[in-house]
This record gives structure tokens, C-alpha cells and sequence, in this order.
């Protein structure tokens, strides 16, 4: 993005953000023996749908950074980019030196592993006690935080599937931790790093070589995304980098575009039907959210039979919309396009003249229903 879009669009999060419902609280952790302050961003429409469970997101530095990442995560949901998600931030100020605080095997000790330890075992089960989450959390942090967060990777299981590391101070182990763990990984991760040009030598020099050492991992289990801005300084980087990080960790989410319907559909050697079933299937297993397929998603699909004129996938298409969108002619009109192309002209004059039943959608309209019935019917004298 350049930087005109970049300053819009942060503008806008940062206003459009009060459209969501965001609250303060004080916590007090046994673990920290002090209280924290909490900024917590409840999506739109949180209230007015009790079964709706959403994506949590940590954010570190909350003194400064929770404004940027709950306004990019209100933006980015409210265009359907992204899933709706509840935002956490933890601020910071004046303990952030203590409570990313590391030992001589680069691992947090002392306040570092209280801090460590407040995270993953009070304030993680309080917010999923207390809200309605789902089981897919993204840690954010910047600078030191942003190491910080990588602790949580190095677990077992590790506790977030996603990681925005934002120019981190890397602790001098952690280039060899980071890559290790998530070369052996089981579970998928979205990992994204990003630095700026004038960032630290030392940042610069330890981003790079941890970029290196990733991006020659042979897994299929990280999602790995690293971004190097020019311009930006080490303070306003996070404005350019959390646009990519969404964009990145939820790419699977975002509607079908232009690109991967030139890059990927069209190329494809099986079925598009099935590549739109297993994208949804995979918002289902990473994101545990029943999205409905989206109307851009079918009209891409749609697009992609008519080009490559393989008019028998319009069958399976056809009962997918008919599941997805009954009430509407979407589902008739993809299976009138099946019998009509595969030899079948009654059965697609019927079905193109159910029309008066169902609603519009989509630009597939009653009176182009009945249109393409009509000239069945005049070419074959029915």
C-alpha cells in the first residue's frame, strides 16, 4: 500500500472503531501480584447474537498498539475479510522492560515468566470465561513484545495459532528456537513477521536471518508471510504491517479475487466445485466458523465452468447454492445451465421457469429466467 491508503485506512479504523463495543477493565493477577489494565473490543454485532462465538486476538503493548488492531480488525470484518474478533489489549506502560524480562537461555525468568505465566493461565481462561470465543487466538506484539510472544510457539501446543511479530528485538536464542519448533510443528500456524528499513542494525540483521531460516523450512504446516517497509520508522511500522498481517493470516477467509481466479481457478486440473468446498471446509477446521459461501464466491466459480466451458460441474454447483441460498433462484439457474449444456432442454426450460417462486439474486432475475426458458422453448417447439 502506499502511504496515502496506509494513513486513510488507519484513520478510519481508528473512528470506525467506536462503532464496536470497547470496555476497560482492571485485572488482578496472583500471578503479577499487581492489577493490569484491559482494553477489550467486542465486535458489532456481539450482543445480538448469543450463539456466535469469534477469534481472539492478544495484544501486547496495549497502551499504544490496541487502537491499531482493534480498528484493522473492525475495517477488515465489516468487509467480510476477515472474521469477526474479539480484541484484547494489555497495557504496558512503565512494566513493559519487566515483563518481557529473559535469562541467559533467552527464555523468560523473574517478571518475564510471571508476565508469561499471567497470560497463558488468568487472563486467556478469564476472557474465554467470560466471552464468547472460539478456539483461534493471534498474538500481537512490537519491539520486545514482539519476541515476547514468540515464548508461546515454543510450547507443546503452542497457545495461538496466529503471530504478528512486529520488528522484534529477538532474544539471541530465539533464532534458533523459532525455526526449530516450527519446522517439527503438528498444528497449522500463521506466523507473519515484518520489519522497516529503518528499523535497529540489529533488528534489521535478526529479522532477516530469522526470514531466511523460515522461509527454508519444508512444512506445510506454517502459513509464513515477511514483509520489509520502506519508510517507515520503527514507531509507525505496526500501521503498515497489521494491514498484511490480516490480510495474510485470513487469506483463505477473504472472498475469491481477481488473482486467484487467474492464478489458481482457472488452472485448475479438478473440479472448482471442489476447490470451493474445500475453502470453506478450511475456514471450518482453522477458523471453527460455519461461514455461508458468499455470492462473489459463487459468480467466480460460475465464471470459471463458463470459460473453461465445463458445464457438468454446474450440477453439484446448482445443489450447493440451492443448500446455501433455498429461497432464491441462484441454485435453480446453475442447474438449469447443467441440463441445458449437457442435453437436457426440457428439463432446463422447467427448471428456468420455477423462477416466479423464488427471489432474485445476484443479477439472476425472474425476467432472465423466464428469457432463457422461453428461447428453449421456441427452439425446440415445446
Amino acid at each position: 500500500m502506499k502511504k496515502p491508503i496506509i494513513f486513510l485506512l488507519v484513520l478510519f479504523c481508528i473512528v470506525n472503531a467506536t462503532d464496536a463495543q470497547v470496555k476497560y477493565e482492571t485485572f488482578e493477577s496472583s500471578k503479577l501480584g499487581e492489577t493490569r489494565e484491559l482494553k477489550i473490543q467486542l465486535p458489532r454485532g456481539y450482543e445480538g447474537n448469543q450463539d456466535k462465538k469469534y477469534p481472539l486476538f492478544v495484544v501486547l503493548d496495549g497502551d499504544y498498539l490496541f487502537e491499531a488492531v482493534a480498528g484493522n480488525v473492525d475495517y477488515y470484518s465489516y468487509w467480510e475479510d476477515m472474521p469477526e474478533a474479539i480484541v484484547v489489549g494489555i497495557n504496558q506502560l512503565d512494566k513493559r522492560f519487566d515483563d518481557c524480562m529473559y535469562g541467559q537461555n533467552s527464555l523468560p525468568t523473574e517478571t518475564g515468566a510471571a508476565f508469561y505465566e499471567f497470560i497463558g493461565m488468568e487472563l486467556i481462561p478469564y476472557i474465554e470465561k467470560t466471552y464468547r470465543t472460539e478456539n483461534f487466538r493471534v498474538a500481537v506484539g512490537h519491539g520486545e513484545t514482539a519476541n515476547f510472544i514468540n515464548y508461546y510457539l515454543l510450547k507443546q501446543q503452542p497457545l495461538f495459532q496466529g503471530y504478528v511479530v512486529i520488528s522484534p528485538e529477538l532474544a539471541p536464542n530465539m533464532l534458533d528456537y523459532i525455526p526449530e519448533q516450527l519446522g517439527k510443528l503438528e498444528s497449522k500456524i500463521f506466523y507473519y513477521l515484518a520489519n522497516t528499513k529503518n528499523d535497529s542494525k540489529s533488528i534489521k540483521r535478526m529479522t532477516e536471518a530469522l526470514n531466511t531460516d523460515i522461509s527454508a523450512l519444508d512444512t506445510k504446516n506454517v502459513f509464513y508471510n515477511f514483509d520489509s517497509f520502506e519508510g517507515a520508522s520503527h514507531y509507525s511500522v505496526p500501521a503498515h504491517a497489521l494491514p498484511k498481517a490480516i490480510e495474510s493470516i485470513f487469506y483463505v477467509f477473504q472472498p475469491i479475487s481477481k488473482k486467484e481466479y487467474k492464478e489458481v481457478i482457472l488452472k485448475l486440473d479438478t473440479s472448482p466445485v471442489e476447490y470451493l468446498e474445500e475453502k470453506y471446509q478450511t475456514i471450518s477446521e482453522l477458523f471453527g466458523i460455519e461461514k455461508q459461501i458468499l455470492i462473489n464466491d459463487f459468480k467466480a466459480i460460475s465464471a470459471a465452468i463458463e470459460k473453461t466451458e465445463q458445464f457438468y460441474y454446474f450440477e453439484t454447483l446448482g445443489k450447493i447454492a440451492r443448500k446455501e441460498y433455498p429461497k432464491t433462484l441462484l441454485g435453480n439457474y446453475y442447474l438449469a445451465r447443467f441440463y441445458e449444456e449437457t442435453g437436457e432442454p426440457k428439463k432446463a426450460m422447467r427448471t428456468y421457469q420455477s423462477a416466479y417462486t423464488l427471489d432474485e439474486i445476484a443479477g439472476i432475475t425472474k425476467d432472465l429466467m423466464l428469457e432463457k426458458a422461453d428461447l428453449i422453448k421456441s427452439d425446440f417447439g415445446y
